[in-house]
């Protein structure tokens, strides 16, 4: 069979996206048709110019323009792909001269090789993610609209946290939950819906509110567990979600808990050891092919010790093994063993979120004992 003789120019002036072509010089070599509509400009205005030239509004020192060129010095040095991500740029309407909008893009530069294994041409993509920043904001407004307010827990005090993934186009399905029991007790939960933007938040909501009713009815919670299973095996998008739950009795000085498939909650003693409760860990929530009942575990506390529990964005790292989170966790509470726990939780984000945000959402819940 023939192989087709293929048209690259063509192919390029083909592409859904914004693409052009940069020397290593920082100098445009092409730009194709939605690049050109995306900037009001015509080829001759763009092709055989020097990069920062192509931004004659904006002043030279002008942030984003400085990171662009960062990142295409970057990928033409190392031969590696180097990512701009999530930039807000005010653009002129091609349709409406005059008219400025607010966008949102993310830009790749990706070095293309000559044959002799050289750096010769930057694939510079520009990616209009606008609509999609639209949709996060609104499920992030619906999220935390389902999300409790914090407010104190019986006589105990508490501190919860959210934290949104800094660069994340979509948010996550994270929830937490505290509920006050019959008794000097406390219920406390956190959870985790797979998938992203509008369908998990709501999937996050209906499996809260269910948890919370669960809780206020089930002896322990395991048997919260199994119901709140029964119901995720009739809630589209709710499989393979994990929670943690545990109860808290002041009067027994005990934590009895249970966990579908999530991170273990931390018990931070006054002396500044740790415990990671483990003993009681069963797979997410409709992950087995038919339901089963759930297992609980007790753990004994002393006062003024600290129950911990959080979601994976707080813990875990691409590339690097889930112990080593937890040990970060467990290094960050023995250092702070602070009676405040709005204290703690601050020092806890601090010392584990990287600094330009984590890459998941996370949430914390942190209740002195």
């Amino acid at each position: 069979m023939k192989v087709p003789a293929v048209d690259y120019s063509a192919v390029f002036q083909a592409l859904p996206g914004a693409a052009a072509l940069v020397t290593p010089e920082l100098v445009y070599a092409d730009a194709n048709a939605e690049f050109l509509h995306l900037r009001g400009l015509t080829r001759e205005q763009v092709v055989g110019r020097f990069v920062p030239d192509d931004h004659p509004e904006k002043d030279p020192a002008e942030p984003l323009l400085l990171r662009v060129l960062a990142s295409l010095r970057q990928a033409a040095g190392t031969g590696e792909r180097s990512i701009v991500a999530l930039q807000q740029y005010d653009t002129q309407d091609p349709d409406q001269p005059g008219v400025w909008h607010e966008r949102y893009f993310n830009m790749t530069n990706i070095p293309v090789f000559g044959p002799d294994g050289r750096v010769t041409m930057l694939l510079h993509r520009v990616e209009d993610v606008t609509e999609l920043i639209r949709a996060r904001e609104v499920a992030l407004t619906l999220q935390e609209a389902m999300l409790p307010a914090h407010r104190p827990v019986g006589r105990h005090p508490s501190a919860v946290r959210y934290r949104p993934a800094a660069e994340a186009l979509n948010v996550a399905g994270d929830w937490y939950d505290l509920v006050d029991l019959p008794g000097d007790r406390v219920a406390v939960a956190v959870g985790d819906v797979v998938g992203h933007g509008l369908p998990a938040a709501g999937v996050m909501g209906q499996l809260r509110s269910a948890l919370t009713a669960a809780s206020l009815a089930a002896e322990g919670p395991a048997r919260a567990l199994e119901v709140l299973g029964l119901y995720a095996r009739t809630v589209d998008g709710a499989e393979n979600t994990t929670v943690a739950t545990a109860f808290i009795d002041w009067e027994t000085r005990t934590i009895t808990y249970s966990s579908a498939g999530h991170p273990p909650p931390g018990l931070l003693q006054r002396d500044g050891t740790v415990e990671f409760l483990d003993r009681a860990t069963d797979p997410p929530l409709a992950a087995r092919p038919e339901h089963a009942p759930r297992i609980q575990a007790v753990a004994a506390f002393r006062e003024g010790a600290v129950l911990v529990l959080y979601t994976d964005g707080l813990i875990e790292r691409r590339g690097e093994d889930i112990d080593t989170g937890l040990a970060r966790l467990a290094g960050s509470l023995a250092r702070h063993k602070a009676d405040d726990p709005e204290a703690l939780a601050d020092a806890v984000l601090d010392d584990l979120l990287p600094p330009g945000g984590a890459t998941d959402d996370t949430a914390l819940v942190i209740v002195g004992l």
